[in-house]
């Protein structure tokens, strides 16, 4: 007991969680228990987390006081109040620490996530921020906060999508945010991405979307160079479902763990996308835009580190519209210029890894 005392405060909140894995044919079992600690690693578009201020350098006009959507200062507190609440949730069935990584998508400034980190929902958490402005002309961002007991940055980068399109235009979409670190001693990248929208018709923009794949590819392909073992996590909302052609054929992200060799890439929300789960909806029809993809070297690593457990929508009813024309979809916080209330149009996802003790 004192041994398991020491390790639990030696790690802080990293929770131990007994497992059962069953063992033997059909008519007999065997239980045998092991003791893992546990990290949770998610992500949330958070649907225009905009502040009340006007910037002059991006199109935010409509998110002030005297804009269309009259968004006031009230108004951005309770925004505020609602994020917290689910990031607050978000994996503690297994950990009460609960996320100790979040990617995040549709933020405006680093201020956004600043006030968000304090409210009183998270600031035990001590939650730190990465962010970098991107050139997407609305001004909205990625980023990542992280619990600094459970995650060390070593490196940050924000990577360019290819701007020059083939007709020459200049693509201004989001950043790839690479934060590179120690994950409990474990090395650990993450990729956070926004990929372009589906505007002007999914087959048409699917161009821009292989583009933003391809660029996480050339990231991963120099990661790997350094070390081919790499543990690498590639989440967001990619504005794609896990069988498009930018997830299935540029990333190459396998469906089924025990088919993805280390060097390749796994998708576990392939499975909830079969099943008809959803994050985000749109005409009655569900898609899971929001993804985590990860490493094959988080299936089986080859040292005692984390590996990858289990992945989950967090879909909870209080998220979900419950009467009128969009019952059933994730309640956001506005429809057109018009204040719904809720909390944001995507359900965010989320990933545990352990480690056996």
């Amino acid at each position: 007991m004192g041994k398991e005392k020491n390790n639990f405060m030696k790690f802080h909140s990293l929770f131990s969680l007994v497992l059962l894995f069953m063992l033997g044919s059909a008519t007999t079992s065997l239980a045998q228990k092991k003791q893992y600690k546990v990290g949770c690693v998610g992500f949330y578009n958070f649907e225009n987390l905009f502040d009340t201020e006007d910037d002059p350098n991006i199109r935010d006009e409509e998110f002030t006081p005297e804009g269309s959507k009259r968004w006031t200062p009230e108004l951005y507190q309770e925004k505020l109040d609602h994020l917290a609440e689910v990031i607050s949730q978000i994996g503690t069935d297994l950990t009460p620490d609960g996320l100790a990584i979040l990617g995040t998508a549709e933020i405006e400034n680093r201020k956004v996530l600043e006030d968000l980190v304090k409210h009183r929902k998270l600031r035990s958490r001590n939650y730190k921020i990465v962010h970098f402005d991107s050139p997407d002309k609305r001004g909205i961002d990625v980023g990542l906060i992280y619990q600094p007991k459970y995650f060390t940055p070593t490196h940050v980068e924000a990577i360019k999508v290819n701007p020059i399109l083939p007709s020459g235009d200049t693509l201004f979409t989001r950043d790839v945010l690479l934060v590179s670190g120690l994950f409990d001693g474990d090395s650990l990248h993450v990729l956070v991405n926004h990929w372009p929208s589906r505007r002007g018709g999914a087959k048409r923009s699917q161009p821009l979307r292989n583009l933003a794949a391809m660029s996480n590819k050339m990231a991963i392909d120099k990661i790997r160079k350094r070390d081919p073992d790499a543990r690498i996590v590639i989440m967001g909302d990619l504005n794609d479902d896990p069988t498009s052609p930018s997830v299935k054929d540029v990333l190459q992200a396998k469906s089924k763990p025990k088919k993805t060799a280390k060097d390749e890439l796994f998708n576990p929300m392939h499975e909830y996308y079969k099943k008809g789960i959803g994050t985000t909806a749109y005409r009655d029809a569900w898609s899971l835009f929001d993804q985590i993809i990860l490493s094959g070297s988080l299936l089986n690593p080859r040292d005692n580190g984390y590996r990858y457990y289990k992945a989950e929508v967090f879909n909870k009813p209080y998220l979900t519209q419950k009467t009128g024309q969009f019952k059933g979809y994730p309640m956001r916080t506005f429809v057109g210029d018009e204040y719904r209330g809720g909390y944001s149009d995507h359900f965010p996802v989320y990933i545990y890894m352990v480690r056996e003790l």
